[in-house]
This record gives C-alpha cells, structure tokens and sequence, in this order.
C-alpha cells in the first residue's frame, strides 16, 4: 500500500535537517502529509549522522523501537551518512529496514517507495554529483532563518573524519541554482539564509569564491540576514575575510573549527593548518570586524595526544575567547586512519579533559555575553518563549534571546541587551522615537 503520511527524523547537522526538509517537501509534492502524531506515520524516514561511534547501532536501535504494541509497523527508510556507510549491509541487520537511500540520492525518495509497493526492497548510496538538486520542488515555505545546501562533500581527508566516504569528493552546488532557491527561501518567509558546506567556505563556481556568492545574496530585496557554516581554515581567503568587514547583511559570527591548540596532533589529524596560522587568520578576521563571535569545535582524547598536547588546546581557548564551542571525545570511525593508530587514548582520560575543556569553553561564553550586556542591537524574532508574551530570537552574534514582545515569527526588532546567562541574553524593545 501506499503510504498517505510520513515522519522524517534528522539527527546530526545542519546539513541533515536541510536534507530533511527537502525530503519532506519533495513527499509532500506526491500527495503525502505529516503524520500529526510521528508513531502513527505510515512512512518513517531516519535520517542519519555517522559522525560520532556506534551511530550505526544507535540507528539500527531507532529502527526496532518503530515496532507497534500491535505487531505492526510503518514502512521504514533508513537515510543519510549511516545509510551511506552500511549500504546493503543495512537490511541483512535489520529485516525491518524497507528502503536504504544514502545522502545524495533523496530525490529518488518517491520512486523508491513505489517500489517497495511491487515488492522490491530498494538500496540507493550512488553519490552522483548534484543530481538531487533538481530533482527537489520549489521552494515554497521557510523559517525566518533558513538553511541552504551550497557544497558537500570533503576533499582534506582528517584523519578521524568518515565524511570524504559518506558524502564524497567536495562539490559545489551552481551560484544561479543557488540564487534561484535562496529567493523562494525569501518569497517563503525566511529573512537570514545560512549557506551550509562539510567545507562551505570551499565553494567556488568558476572564478568566484563564497565571497563573491555573499555579495550577490546580499543585493536581494527581503534578504536580512546571511551566515555560513561550516569553514575550513585553510579556505578562510582574504576576500571572505574581508567580506566580513564590508557587507552589513553577513552577521558578526563565524564557526572556524581548530580541533586542537598541538601542532604535532593537528599534523596527526592531517589538518593542514597550525595553532599559528589559525590565530593569525582570527587576527585577520578580528581585524575585519572586531566584534565577531568566535565559535569552534574541538576534539579531545586523540591518538597519542599527551598532557602537553591538551594544555596547548586550553592555550589557544584562552586566547581566542571563543563565544561558543563544540567538544567532543575522540570517537574511532571504521575505516578511518586514526582508528587503527596506536596509543589510543582511555576513557577515563578522555572524560576528565573534555570536563575541563568544557568548562574553560564555558566560562569564555559566559564572559563574551556579559560583554554584550547594555548593547544595542536587533533581534530576528524565530518562536514562541515558554511563558506568556515571550518571544525569543537571535542576536547578529547568533546568542538566543529572551524578550517580551508583541512582534511575530520573522520580524526584526530593536532591543537592548539586558541580562546574561550562560547559553542566551534578555533583551528588552527599544520605545520607537517620536516623529
């Protein structure tokens, strides 16, 4: 039979919920609606992350709780980089797994489920270059900020990284699709776009870079806002650093993930760019716009990483001042050089240095939102707070924050920065001045 309603559900990054929602529109665009309650859906859609260890088990578990109390089951598909990795493999582990359909080819979603309906039980991890895009419905609704696909893949190969295998060689999406689709995001609602990558700051199309691509987002009408994520430091160019200097509409916020302040481990993880070089490009940044927020990830516990090595990580959070942070433990990915390197590093180890990795990031984030307290600036309203006539919204620093107002999802409003907390800000509307 069929199938009249579907759940999607995304885990992992921003790339994944883009995913999902095209896939989504792309169901909907063949007659199918969202199931009201997920557990009544008759198409689930898992849409996975193979970043971190044991996803695959993780996956496969999300996969038997779809089981009903009455015997029953929806049709299940198993997506994204999990389903990329396992391949076929999927469905010899789980009978239940109908369709196996890995990140680039969505677009045959619909087609795939016609198939099961004659029998078949389909698998599809083709990573050919782009094809999906086409294939996807106009957009047509959108978030007051809204994602947009501009490059996937990875050409650099870190040593502990799975992405180069789920999601293939760096490829750029052309900047007149791109155009086309961030203008329905706009005619659909969305007032700041974030351009997503594996290395978004790699896109090139031709001759122009991702600079060039900004520039031209920013002549749109309705267009507010713009970000981008996520950067490789060794394609941080001049001309992107620059961009940050010169276009209003590019927000004051960049996530530049170092991973670790020790050169001989950033060499072990082949990431092709120091501690020095990668303080010298926030230095440029910095330069730039010198109220940017810094946000980062970092990995602890890598492959022979000694104590030394962790110092020099807390070093360079002392000296950057990230805004925010990600952080994890080393988790060994199959297949990946750095899981069959030696020294690996225990447990207990691990944990105790991301506690004090985390708390170091912490503590920087707190003081870089108590610097904000008394700053006058705009909010783009995105939902509703938790009590009565709260609303919350995002600072140009990407800070959530709380505010009592009246103004709705998609609104930009003017507002003091009153209060800081660890993770968001109070804010409060500034009275318009009199005519």
């Amino acid at each position: 039979m069929t199938p009249k309603t579907f759940k999607i559900k995304s885990f992992g990054c921003q790339m994944n919920v883009y995913d999902g929602e095209r896939m989504a529109e792309l169901l909907g665009q063949q007659g199918m609606v969202a199931a009201p309650d997920g557990n009544d859906a008759d198409l689930v859609v898992l849409n996975t992350c193979h970043i971190r260890e044991k996803a695959a088990e993780k996956a496969y578990s999300d996969v038997g709780r779809l089981k009903r109390d009455d015997g029953s089951r929806p049709l299940i598909a198993l997506a994204g980089c999990v389903a990329q990795a396992e391949g076929a493999e999927a469905r010899r582990r789980s009978a239940m797994i109908d369709i196996v359909v890995g990140p680039q080819a969505y677009h045959r979603l619909p087609e795939m489920i016609a198939e099961t309906t004659r029998g078949a039980r389909p698998v599809d991890t083709d990573l050919a270059p782009l094809t999906k895009f086409d294939a996807f419905p106009q957009r047509r609704r959108a978030n007051p900020s809204a994602f947009l696909t501009v490059q996937e893949g990875c050409d650099k190969f870190c040593t502990y990284c799975v992405v180069p295998y789920t999601r293939g060689a760096e490829i750029s999406r052309p900047s007149a699709d791109i155009l086309a689709e961030a203008e329905a995001l706009v005619d659909g609602g969305a007032r700041e776009i974030v351009l997503l990558g594996q290395n978004v700051n790699a896109w090139r199309d031709g001759e122009h870079g991702l600079a060039d691509l900004i520039r031209a987002l920013a002549a749109m009408s309705g267009l507010e806002r713009i970000r981008y994520t996520t950067s490789h430091p060794v394609n941080m160019s001049d001309e992107l650093i620059a961009a940050h200097g010169e276009v209003d509409k590019l927000m004051p916020y960049l996530h530049l993930p170092v991973q670790s302040g020790s050169n001989r481990i950033l060499k072990a993880m082949n990431r092709s760019h120091t501690a020095e070089s990668y303080l010298a490009t926030i230095a440029k940044m910095r330069a730039a716009r010198p109220d940017i927020a810094i946000s980062g990830d970092f990995i602890v516990g890598f492959p022979g990483e000694s104590d030394e090595d962790f110092e020099a990580t807390l070093r360079i959070v002392d000296e950057v001042g990230y805004a925010s942070a990600y952080s994890f433990k080393y988790s060994p990915r199959p297949g990946t050089p750095a899981a069959a390197m030696e020294d690996q590093i225990a447990p207990a180890i691990m944990h105790d240095r991301l506690q004090r990795l985390q708390e170091r990031i912490n503590a920087h984030q707190l003081a870089f939102n108590q610097s904000k307290v008394g700053a006058d600036t705009q909010v783009l309203i995105e939902r509703k707070g938790k009590h009565e006539g709260q609303m919350v919204g995002r600072s140009p620093w990407l800070q959530s924050v709380h505010l009592e107002t009246d103004a709705a999802p998609g609104e930009i409003v003017d507002v003091t920065l009153i209060a800081a907390g660890p993770n968001s800000m109070t804010g409060a509307v500034r009275a318009k001045a009199a005519a």
